[in-house]
């Protein structure tokens, strides 16, 4: 079961936030939703599908997502996991060439400060 951090979070499309992933738990609060507050300095609100292009970005620019860190109950992720990526790493992405598909329903409106929703719809699953 999902415990929420804000019930009234609101998708890119307006509606309400639907979880992103439980298998692995994502999210900033590791609740599975792309959540986000104050506390959040990397605004971990788009839910992406990783892609073996987009995990070796991610290691290339200092973020290794898919080596498993057991100590921290972190699995690593592999093609086809849905995780909340940091916003602006997603952008980072687009820019160079590298963006993963995203979840529209389970991506943070707070995302839309920093992507169009014309982008987000362009990558939607």
């Amino acid at each position: 079961m999902t415990t929420r951090y804000d019930p009234d979070a609101r998708n890119v499309l307006g509606g309400e936030l639907k979880p992103c992933s439980l298998d692995p738990v994502t999210g900033f609060f590791r609740n599975g939703c792309c959540e986000t507050s104050h506390e959040d300095f990397g605004l971990h609100t788009v839910c992406a599908v990783m892609t073996a292009e987009f995990l070796a970005f991610s290691r290339a620019a200092g973020n290794d997502l898919s080596t498993p860190v057991p100590d921290a109950g972190f699995p690593g992720l592999k093609p086809g996991d849905r995780w909340c990526l940091c916003a602006p790493r997603w952008k980072e992405a687009l820019d160079a060439g590298a963006a993963p598909k995203l979840v529209l329903d389970a991506t943070h409106e707070e995302t839309l400060a920093i992507v169009s929703l014309g982008v987000l719809k362009d990558y939607a699953v």
